[in-house]
């Protein structure tokens, strides 16, 4: 996964600069827009809603609720530390009937165990390393735009 920072606005072609490259996991049915088909999304996605401001490093969730940490009896936490919860933009590939990124609560969100970060293993979400996480977290607003391709 890539971040980038938008270079120069005024031109009809903007430019972009490459801030950092993420290893990451996506899913390990591949991709796929289809509801319950627990494939990465593609296309373009916003973040809709960032959970977990304020909690420590190693907050456990599930439905978006913290449950513990993964130090004191979640180690195998399959969400932690922070969630950035997509939303397509594209009726009818990402959102809308039968195939909506926020209604299959796609998110961008840690992991407990980090060893299988680089493969395939989610089941649709985009997992990242905590340290990662937490520095995209802090830098991205809320609304902004999220691209997932293939590649």
């Amino acid at each position: 996964m890539w971040w980038l920072r938008k270079l120069n606005t005024a031109s009809s072609r903007p430019t972009y600069r490459l801030v950092r490259d993420f290893t990451v996991s996506t899913s390990k049915f591949g991709t796929g827009q289809a509801e319950a088909s627990n494939r990465t999304p593609l296309g373009l996605h916003r973040i809709a809603a960032k959970i977990g401001a304020g909690w420590p490093v190693g907050t456990a969730f599930v439905e978006r609720q913290p449950i513990g940490f993964v130090w004191q009896g979640q180690p195998s936490a399959s969400i932690a530390h922070r969630i950035l919860w997509l939303e397509g933009l594209e009726p009818g590939f990402n959102s809308g009937a039968g195939c909506d990124s926020r209604q299959r609560f796609i998110y961008i969100h840690g992991v407990a165990d980090e060893t299988k970060l680089g493969q395939p293993n989610s089941h649709g979400c985009i997992h990242m390393l905590a340290s990662d996480l937490l520095r995209l977290f802090d830098y991205i607003e809320a609304a902004s735009m999220v691209w997932i391709d293939a590649n």
